[in-house]
């Protein structure tokens, strides 16, 4: 998933602008290039907790070959739609100095709603046939 940010940068027209993503976020820092930095570091929080989530549901299925493959069907198809819809959303935005900020904000929405979808699986009960997750032992 580490590849995920590079594939980011590269479909979503690099949002966030090397010298800001080196940067740590100051809350009180409310230039645009701060509200930029801070939304790049949310998003990389947000996703590092994906990231866990993901490798979590991965071990649960180490002896379901097939669930693992559809997981993973399932993770490329939702990262696509994700690049896709943060750049259609802000689209009118590109090329702005608000567009780190807006795509930053976009990314970390859509990857927690990700990460509570797939979170739940981690929480599947025994004999629940709508679970495609074991639940852990």
């Amino acid at each position: 998933m580490r590849a995920t940010l590079l594939t980011l940068f590269l479909a979503a027209g690099a949002w966030c602008l090397p010298a800001e993503a080196a940067e740590k976020c100051d809350p009180a820092d409310q230039t645009q290039s701060g509200l930029n930095i801070c939304a790049a570091e949310e998003y990389r929080l947000e996703d590092a907790k994906l990231n866990k989530t993901y490798r979590e549901i991965l071990r649960l299925l180490a002896d379901d070959g097939e669930g693992r493959k559809l997981l993973q069907i399932s993770q490329r198809a939702w990262i696509a739609f994700r690049d896709a819809e943060c750049a259609f959303a802000n689209g009118p935005n590109k090329g702005g100095s608000i567009y780190p900020l807006v795509m930053g904000q976009c990314l970390t929405a859509l990857t927690k709603a990700r990460n509570e979808q797939l979170g739940a699986y981690l929480n599947c009960q025994e004999g629940d046939l709508a679970c495609p997750v074991p639940p852990a032992q």
